[in-house]
């Protein structure tokens, strides 16, 4: 659902973020969305999950990909262009550690950052978990700064997903504005 809100936002020649590139899914369907004109910056803070994608990369040979070892929050210092779309699928990497996982305090200032430098009509989504230890806790940090925004600035969806399981991942989509000024 994440990457359909996505594709109606993002156009070949882009710039797109996947801000937790753990497995690698997101990055390439960004990849695969912008283009060979267009470029995906991918962070990730584990190595392993870096030479296993960089491989991948490699055997498709896909070349508008730049994969950063560092975390989420420093996104900004990496970027050329603004991007039109940032990716977060929040927790830990799937099949591994669940002790290395996304927190609270690197998350929000990724979100900051991320919504400051997104472009006018880009999106945002977030996939929060709320079933792992400290994944509640991350989203509601998420939660309540998103409910400081500016509606004028910033659309904001949070879908729930009906699950036998209370622990079942929210959808947090945020479009901003086309109608803010460029410079600012």
């Amino acid at each position: 659902m994440a990457q359909s809100f996505v594709s109606k936002a993002l156009s070949e020649n882009d710039t797109a973020v996947d801000a937790t590139l753990g497995n690698g899914n997101d990055t390439l369907f960004l990849s695969e969305m912008v283009g060979k004109g267009g470029e995906v910056y991918s962070f990730e803070i584990q190595k392993e999950a870096i030479d296993k994608f960089n491989e991948l990369l490699i055997e498709k040979n896909i070349n508008n990909v730049k994969v950063i070892h560092s975390g989420h929050e420093n996104m900004d210092k990496y970027l050329v262009k603004k991007p039109k779309a940032i990716m977060f699928n929040l927790g830990y990497l799937p099949g591994g550690l669940k002790a290395i996982k996304t927190e609270p305090q690197t998350t929000i200032i990724a979100v900051k950052k991320g919504l400051e430098i997104l472009r006018p009509g880009g999106i945002m989504t977030i996939i929060a978990y709320i079933g792992h230890e400290g994944g509640q806790h991350e989203t509601d940090v998420i939660v309540d700064y998103l409910k400081t925004l500016s509606p004028k600035e910033f659309s904001i969806i949070n879908i729930s997903y009906f699950s036998t399981n209370n622990n079942a991942p929210i959808l947090i989509c945020i479009e901003k504005s086309c109608n803010l000024n460029e410079g600012k």
